[in-house]
This record gives structure tokens, C-alpha cells and sequence, in this order.
């Protein structure tokens, strides 16, 4: 069994990675994933934005947690392969105050006590105070816990420190984590497994930068870093099993900056942890990363399980009855997305508003007279089906009867109120054409015709509309040919003075020369070289809304790696290793405008 969790920063980004690139198949992604129990983090949407497809894949069970207020932001995600294992309980959020309608029950809960803020020694903000209650930690869509029998699975996507005002909301998320394992682990004596985006490098190996001198001096001052060290093995209960695995690999990252390339050197961290209490540990097979699978700036990590063990009695315990996986028809927890109103056809439909009282009216037995057949009454104008297949049947209040015509010997149209028409015309429809000429519409070919005789700007092209239905379109003669030859004659005149009294023309280029002259003005100019390296900058566009929405700049072309100066003097020049992206920073204005004050790229083009 494999059990795998990725930030993917976006449920709408994950088929990036995917050939396929669609949605319609939510369910063959997860399949690609080649893991039993799949655990995301940074949803980044909504219950009411869930597409159908991703709340309810073909094979797979799904548990959803979203932010209470925030819609599109934070949100964190279950899947469980349903031909392989489903889940005993589950529920979102760490303090039990996140509850469904009705709340769970006692039977329904996965724990019968859960943490409160008595329980922990809270962080303060920077105005000293500490919150009353867990309610705003767990607002946030942070959190799923799911009890899998052999262990209790805690999906979690940690917060992030953006600001210094964050920094008291990331700590005591952390410190309620903590103690929900703890009562998981001391109190009701259960094994624990923790994975998601803690967002917390565990050492200096797992940092990009960690190595330098002037960071591994300070690594442990930050107070979640301090925190996650005291937790984790050997201090604390938890190990990182992973890491266990590779206890000494370099680059072992799961999170790269995207935005300037750092996934190509893997100038990264490594954020992403799967955490396990030891009573755990002769389950675990093996464990590793993934950073091939693309389509996040974070890498899937996972853990395999052996399907089973040999107990220290000589006694073999399959892992599919250690998780009391022995009923498959067993009904999936309540939070589950199959057992929403939407998706368990529970919810009221909109269209049951608009029904008459009293149920949906049945349908007479008898289909009753046919849509061509006579009414004694004046009938309503009805939009049919056919309208939407090229054409509209709404009749033109102008035109008449319409133009199908009724059965012989009968009549749709009421008597009295048929207009009369002339028996000489012979189709209805002909006359409709006409009737439409009669609304002003000239045809396409009346702009290319040739003018007349002369006439006064204030003057318009007049067609004449016949009075008489019968009579064709009539438009002004055409000129004679000797009127246009007159004009061309003119117009030869004007041009032969107009050419007298110009200026001398400009002398000709030769095919070399003008070939040279448009060559250098459609040549884009060339961009400007790095100081370190000497090479060709990279052009790139600010897409951050503010005053420099839209400018272009040029950033040294090399990609990040480890040593990375960002310009802001916070690393000593002799840490920064130059074969990666230097400092080199300038705006395409600039070094426009450089070139045009030196006299390169003014180009000078005549054009004969």
C-alpha cells in the first residue's frame, strides 16, 4: 500500500503534469498517481466550485476540508482507493469544532476529548495577546483526520509566516497539532501518521542555503524551527521517515521557487514531511520524493507499506486486517463527498420553486390534437424547437401569414384576422424578400457600384422603394463611359501639378541598400549583457499588479542555484557562487534608451 501526499498549490493546476490536460478524467490522474491513499494540500477552492467529477472520482472515495469564509484559498483533500481501503471515520479540523449538519456523533468521532487552549502554553502576537479558542486555527480549511484502524492519518497544510504578524497564527497552529497527536498517542494509545505541507525546514540539509556560514550560525534562532526540532525524533515522538531512508542525501527537496527557475538547479527546501510514531515503523517499506511529477512548485513524497508482517510470536498479520478492512460494504463516514446533498441527490432542485403545488402535473393520457390542425380560439405564438436549428419561427408583424404553408382546406390563422394579398403573387416567400427590402437594407452590391453624376456632400445614394410590392428594386443608372473617361482625365491633371510644385524626389537605392535599410529597421534590438558573465540578459514581464504591471526587464539569463544573491545585501559576496544567475538587474526602457542616446538603433529608412 502506498500512501502519498503533494502540495499541488491548486486542484485546477494538477493536470499540468497530466498528457491529457482535462478534467474529464480526474479519476485516470489519481490512477497515474499509483498510490492507495492520496492526501493534497492548497486546494485553492471551494464546496461551491468543486467540479463533479474531481468531489466524485470513478474509483476513489473523497474527504474535503475548506476555509469557513475564504473561499479559494488554503483547502485540503483525502482520496482513498475504494477497491483497496475505506476509511473507518473521519473529520475535518484539529479542535473537533469544525462539525457537519447535524455534528457527528459520539460513535461518528474519531477521538472522545480533544484539545483545548488550556492544553498548550500559546503563542502571543505581537501585542502580547493569545487566542481564547481554536476557532480562527481551524477556520481555514487546514486539516483532515482520518482513522484508518491500524493508524490515524492527520493531513495538514501548515501556515505560512507572509508577515511578522503571522508569525503568532503559524505558532500555535503548530502547538495544536502537537497536542492533537499527543491526546492521540498518550491518551487513547493510537499510532499516528502526520503528512501534508508543515512548512518548516527540519535542518540545514533540507535548505538550498542551509550550508552557508551565515545561516547555519542562525538556523535554529526562528521559533517554528526551534519548535520542529524538539518534536521530531530523537527529541520528540515523531519521525521523519523519509529522511530516514536518506539520512545523508543532499537536494532532497520538495519545494523550488518557479518564479525564477530554481526547479532547474534545485535550488529548493524541502517542506513537505511524512511524519510517524514508532509503533509504525515495521510497517514502512520504503519512502522517497518525486520531483519529476510536475504541475506544483511542491513534489509528491510517499511512503509503501508491506501488505504484511511477521509479529515477534512468528505470527503473520496482513496489513488489509490490521486496518479492519474486512467488510467492503462498509458505508463511507459521513463528511465523505458522496454523501453531500449535491452529489446524494438530497438537495432541493431549483426547478421544484417553479412547480405547480401539489407535485409535478401528470401527463394527459391523451396526446389531444396535432400542432397543424385548426384551433377554434386565436392561438399564442410559441417558440418550437426548430428555432435553434438555423432559423426563427417568430412571426415578422409585418409580413403576413407565415411562410409554411397549412394543409389543403384548412386554416391556422383565426378568422378576421388575415390581411389580403394579391392574387398575382406567387409564393409567400418572395414577397417576404420584399417586404424585408421595404425595411431600408440595401444589398452588398450597392457599395461597389459605380457613382453618378456629381452631387452636394449633404446628398445620399437613395434607393427608390416601389410602392407596389410587385415592382423590382430600382437603384440610379449607371455612369456613361464617357463620363468616367472625363474623370480619369481629371484626376491625371491633378496629379501631373501636384508633381510640379513638390520637391525633387529623393535619389534611388540601390536593391543592396534598401535591403540593408529594411533588414536593420524590423531587426529587434539586441538585449543587454550581464556584468558577471558577460552573457545575454533574459527579458522578462512584470505581471504583479501595481505601477509596473506590464513592463518588461532583463534578469542575467543563468538559472538560480545555491549562493543566489538577490541584491538586497543579505549575503556576503564570497557565498555567492557565479556560475548561477547573477545580480544583474535593468529595465527595458533603460536599455532602450541607452541605445538610442549612443546612436545604435537609429535607423534611418527611405522609402521610393
Amino acid at each position: 500500500m502506498r500512501i502519498l501526499s503533494w502540495n499541488i498549490n491548486g486542484i485546477r493546476t494538477l493536470p499540468q503534469y497530466h498528457p491529457w490536460n482535462s478534467f474529464k478524467d480526474c479519476n485516470a490522474i489519481l490512477e497515474e498517481l499509483h498510490a492507495d491513499i492520496i492526501c493534497f494540500q492548497e486546494m485553492k477552492s471551494s464546496r461551491l466550485g468543486l467540479p463533479r467529477d474531481v468531489a466524485l472520482p470513478q474509483n476513489f472515495a473523497s474527504f474535503f476540508s475548506f476555509p469557513v469564509v475564504k473561499g479559494g484559498y488554503s483547502g485540503v483533500a483525502v482520496y482513498t482507493d475504494s477497491r483497496k481501503v475505506i476509511p473507518l471515520k473521519a473529520e475535518e479540523g484539529l479542535s473537533g469544532k469544525v462539525q457537519p449538519k447535524p455534528p457527528l456523533t459520539s460513535e461518528e468521532r474519531i477521538s472522545p476529548s480533544y484539545p483545548s487552549v488550556d492544553d498548550i502554553q500559546a503563542f502571543p502576537d505581537e501585542e502580547d495577546n493569545v487566542p481564547s479558542s481554536f476557532e480562527a486555527l481551524d477556520a481555514e480549511g487546514r486539516a483532515l483526520v482520518v482513522d484508518f484502524g491500524l493508524f490515524v492519518l492527520i493531513n495538514v497544510y501548515c501556515p505560512n509566516e507572509t508577515s511578522d504578524a503571522r508569525l503568532a497564527f503559524k505558532m500555535n497552529y503548530h502547538l495544536l497539532l502537537q497536542e492533537r497527536v499527543r491526546r492521540l498517542v498518550d491518551v487513547e494509545h493510537r499510532e499516528v501518521i502526520v503528512v501534508g505541507d508543515i512548512n518548516i525546514c527540519a535542518t540545514p540539509l533540507d535548505h538550498c542555503d542551509g550550508h552557508l556560514p551565515s545561516n547555519a550560525n542562525t538556523f535554529w534562532e526562528h521559533p517554528a524551527r526551534a519548535w520542529f526540532h524538539k518534536w521530531l525524533d530523537p527529541n520528540g515522538p515523531m519521525i521523519d521517515i523519509v529522511r530516514s531512508f536518506w539520512p545523508g542525501r543532499k537536494g532532497l527537496y520538495t519545494c523550488w521557487n518557479t518564479r525564477i527557475s530554481a526547479r532547474e538547479t534545485n535550488y529548493g527546501t524541502r517542506v513537505d514531511y511524512i511524519l510517524v510514531t514508532r509503533g509504525l515503523l515495521k510497517w514502512i517499506k520504503h519512502g522517497d520524493i518525486q520531483p519529476s511529477l510536475k504541475g506544483s512548485d511542491h513534489c509528491p513524497i510517499y511512503i509503501d507499506l508491506h501488505d504484511e508482517i511477521t509479529l515477534d510470536s512468528g505470527e503473520t498479520l496482513a496489513l488489509r486486517d490490521a486496518m479492519q478492512q474486512g467488510s467492503s460494504k462498509r458505508e463511507l463516514p459521513r463528511i465523505a463527498a458522496k454523501n453531500w446533498e449535491e452529489f446524494s441527490r438530497k438537495q432541493t432542485l431549483l426547478s421544484s420553486f417553479f412547480g405547480k403545488k401539489g407535485g409535478t402535473a401528470a401527463l394527459p393520457s391523451d396526446p389531444g390534437p396535432s400542432l397543424s390542425q385548426p384551433s377554434s380560439t386565436p392561438e399564442r405564438t410559441t417558440l418550437r424547437s426548430d428555432t435553434f436549428n438555423g432559423g426563427s419561427t417568430l412571426p415578422d408583424p409585418d409580413s403576413g401569414p407565415s411562410n409554411s404553408q397549412p394543409k389543403a382546406g384548412k386554416s391556422t390563422v383565426p378568422a378576421g384576422t388575415t390581411k389580403k394579398r394579391k392574387s398575382s403573387e406567387p409564393n409567400s416567400s418572395l414577397s417576404s424578400k420584399r417586404r424585408k427590402g421595404r425595411a431600408g437594407q440595401p444589398n452588398i452590391s450597392t457599395f461597389f457600384s459605380k457613382g453618378t453624376t456629381s452631387r452636394s456632400p449633404e446628398e445620399k445614394d437613395v434607393i427608390d422603394i416601389p410602392s407596389d410590392p410587385e415592382e423590382e428594386l430600382t437603384m440610379d443608372p449607371p455612369p456613361s463611359a464617357s463620363q468616367d473617361q472625363d474623370q480619369l482625365d481629371a484626376d491625371y491633371r491633378l496629379a501631373l501639378q501636384l508633381s510640379e510644385e513638390g520637391p525633387a524626389p529623393p535619389p534611388e537605392l540601390s536593391s543592396s541598400q534598401s535591403k540593408a535599410a529594411w533588414s536593420s529597421l524590423f531587426t529587434p534590438m539586441p538585449p543587454p549583457k550581464c556584468l558577471v558573465h558577460g552573457e545575454p540578459a533574459k527579458k522578462y514581464t512584470v505581471n504583479k499588479p501595481g505601477p509596473n504591471k506590464g513592463r518588461t526587464f532583463y534578469l542575467c539569463s543563468r538559472p538560480v542555484g545555491p549562493g543566489y544573491d538577490k541584491g538586497k545585501s543579505e549575503r556576503p559576496r564570497d557565498e555567492v557562487d557565479h556560475q548561477y544567475r547573477c545580480n544583474y538587474f535593468k529595465w527595458a526602457s533603460e536599455v532602450k534608451r541607452d541605445a538610442s542616446s549612443s546612436g545604435k538603433g537609429n535607423v534611418t529608412v527611405t522609402i521610393v
